[in-house]
């Protein structure tokens, strides 16, 4: 389940991550007739015909066929959300499973991590002093340096200015130093860890530097910092 959950995954526009809000709580269910089917990598998708009018649902890969009437559990509706594999944006789709299948549900992490990851807290001005040690780095040189860094251990202090936790197994923060630019979004780094941090805190992360993840869905991040620990 979390495999399929990573591969479905996806985040925030310094990084690829489309535009999308989810409005509506987990545990809905929704039915209707399959009007079309449209399969990529790792999930489905499939327009439908409800008691409410047409919709479109996207489910974890599976064998669906036209005219077929289906239920989808769980499902997490997001308006505005823009499938890169698809190009297209759909102002309406409903992230769930597919009733009777036994997969995973599809976008439930997607939709926490897209209504986490909207905007950026305001946490004032920031300026945070470099980490000391031999692998320490600012941001900015993160960002800047990633190719040189790929794979390689980093440890960076920053402030969280965003925080989505629970997500594919582990907490997603943005951390910023005060180096680097907002127009070229070397001012912003994204850090994976199992550990809790709030909006404001300021830590410093040890991880490793990953380059071009590809999460599926069409969604990559030029470079965040793995699997960290966190001090503070």
């Amino acid at each position: 389940m979390k495999v399929l959950l990573a591969l479905l995954a996806t985040l925030l526009i310094s990084t690829g991550w489309a535009a999308g809000e989810a409005n509506a709580p987990r545990g809905a269910s929704i039915k209707g007739e399959v009007l079309e089917v449209r399969d990529v990598d790792a999930y489905t998708y499939l327009r439908l015909r409800t008691s409410d009018g047409e919709t479109w649902a996207a489910v974890g890969k599976t064998p669906v066929q036209k005219g077929a009437e289906v239920t989808i559990e769980n499902a997490v509706v997001m308006h505005n959300f823009e499938s890169k594999t698809l190009k297209r944006t759909f102002d309406k789709i409903a992230f769930g499973s597919l009733a009777g299948a036994g997969g995973a549900p599809a976008g439930g992490d997607l939709a926490q991590m897209h209504g986490g990851f909207s905007r950026a807290a305001d946490v004032g001005d920031i300026k945070v002093a470099k980490a000391k040690g031999p692998d320490a780095r600012t941001v900015a040189e993160i960002v800047g340096k990633r190719s040189e860094l790929k794979d390689k251990p980093v440890t960076v202090s920053g402030k969280v200015v965003k925080s989505t936790s629970g997500v594919m197994g582990k907490n997603w923060l943005h951390l910023r130093d005060g180096t680097g630019a907002a127009a070229d979004g070397t001012n912003d780094v994204v850090v994976t860890t199992k550990e809790e941090a709030a909006v404001g805190d300021v830590v410093t992360a040890k991880g490793v530097v990953r380059t071009d993840v590809d999460l599926g869905s069409g969604y990559t991040y030029k470079v965040l910092v793995d699997s960290a620990t966190l001090q503070k």
